[in-house]
């Protein structure tokens, strides 16, 4: 399995890192605990710890008793923070943006050092006995130290929560996840030779078998470096009739091979991993897709927040300029310039319609919103090149339409005509065509 899936099961599972640090707590308390009574075999070295950090067994367990009992009842109100969050997300945002705080490393670390510190007190209480040697045990003295950190942890959650539950917080990492997974792509890509074109295929005189899903989910990543090399070995050509965020069921056509000696060929899977929830791995449309529900959120009849739509808006700007910037070459070569696979990804026209055709539907009405798309679609224009300024200028006539079937007022209008003016700048287009009349 591919460790960038490995990690993101591990993050996506709440229950791992606090079960991790429970073990590693606990076998800190066994370290302790020997430390301990190690000390008390040695009384020329219990000299030289201060007295202050001793304490006799009855005062031992009274102490190790109370902090077991807090830090429990801080675990629990550690729960409720967290279960108020998801409810917030659900009710406010979008239940896609639920997995963004779950899959949170500093959540999970919080828990985990409550937990651990649970499991620690725990088990000092337990080993806290007459040794035979000396009345004395420094491991409360421990236990008193892992209590300031938990009392700490909790300040930084209770800090993290209140920053967590700010949108702009929220928007802010969908679009960095999103930029993130626009990378990886591009990283993975400048290990292979890529191509628009290719004249040499010809398809028709090929024997070619297809290879149907043998699982229902999602395409969460495809092992696109692996496969070409398993390609290359085999020597066939795969093309994918599904990429990577489509939903399959069982027997989906979910490949063509050519030239494969194998009706199966059933080590193919070994390089796609299809999951039941649907994740940001390799799938731009999904953070796409979460910025869009939290904008429609926002300016629905009931909440009336266009501000936070236009915050959604601008960032739908940043991932698209991201992503204007990288080709979307369907050919895969190996390193004897030969087509391996073949993986035709959306294009950018198509990323375009889905960012904005909902908020264009639902927000049509509202100006800010509406001038907030434009001035969008003229910040992609103004960072990428010519082909990127017209596919923009392009899909503006579909915005435009929806404007001007809208009665607007005059100065509303003139406002709009203004940001048209710009959008037909950055794209070097005439923008006669594109302004609203006034009479």
């Amino acid at each position: 399995m591919s460790f960038k899936l490995v990690l993101n099961k591990i993050k996506s599972n709440f229950w791992i890192v606090p079960a991790i640090y429970g073990v590693c707590f606990f076998l800190l308390a066994i370290l302790s605990t020997m430390l301990d009574r190690s000390l008390a075999q040695h009384p020329n070295v219990m000299k030289f710890i201060p007295s202050v950090f001793l304490i006799d067994k009855e005062l031992s367990r009274s102490v190790l008793s109370t902090i077991a009992t807090s830090l429990l009842t801080m675990t629990t109100i550690t729960f409720s923070s967290i279960l108020v969050v998801l409810t917030t997300f659900l009710a406010q945002f979008s239940p896609r943006t639920l997995q963004n705080f779950n899959t949170d490393s500093k959540t999970q670390q919080v828990l985990g050092t409550f937990i651990g510190g649970y499991i620690y007190v725990i088990v000092l209480l337990i080993q806290v006995r007459d040794n035979g040697l000396s009345n004395k045990f420094i491991v409360p003295s421990f236990a008193v130290l892992v209590a300031f950190i938990c009392i700490g942890m909790f300040v930084f959650l209770i800090h993290h929560v209140i920053d967590w539950i700010k949108v702009g917080n929220l928007i802010s990492n969908i679009t960095k996840e999103t930029l993130s997974s626009i990378k990886e792509n591009k990283r993975d890509e400048k290990k292979l030779v890529v191509s628009k074109e290719d004249a040499n295929l010809n398809f028709q005189e090929r024997k070619s078998i297809e290879i149907k899903s043998k699982k229902q989910g999602y395409i969460q990543f495809v092992e696109i470096v692996g496969m070409v090399d398993y390609a290359h070995k085999s020597n066939i050509i795969i093309k994918f009739e599904k990429v990577p965020g489509d939903y399959v069921d069982v027997d989906t056509p979910l490949l063509t091979v050519w030239d494969s000696q194998d009706s199966s060929d059933n080590n193919i899977f070994d390089y796609i991993f299809i999951t039941p929830d649907q994740e940001s791995i390799q799938d731009v449309e999904f953070g796409i897709q979460k910025l869009v529900e939290i904008a429609l959120r926002a300016i629905a009849p009931g909440k009336n927040d266009p501000e936070t739509a236009i915050n959604c808006i601008e960032h739908l700007a940043q991932v698209l300029t991201k992503y204007g910037k990288i080709p979307t070459y369907p050919y895969y070569y190996d390193k004897q310039n030969n087509v391996r696979v073949i993986l035709e990804k959306p294009s950018f026209t198509d990323y375009l319609y889905e960012s904005f055709y909902q908020i264009r539907h639902y927000g049509k009405a509202d100006v800010s919103v509406m001038t907030s798309i434009i001035k969008a679609l003229a910040l992609i224009a103004e960072t990428n090149d010519n082909e990127i300024k017209n596919l923009t200028w392009d899909f503006s006539d579909y915005i435009i339409e929806g404007i001007k079937r809208e009665e607007w007022l005059r100065m509303d209008k003139l406002f709009l005509n203004n940001h048209l003016k710009k959008f037909a700048k950055a794209c070097n287009k005439n923008f006669q065509d594109h302004l609203l009349p006034i009479e």
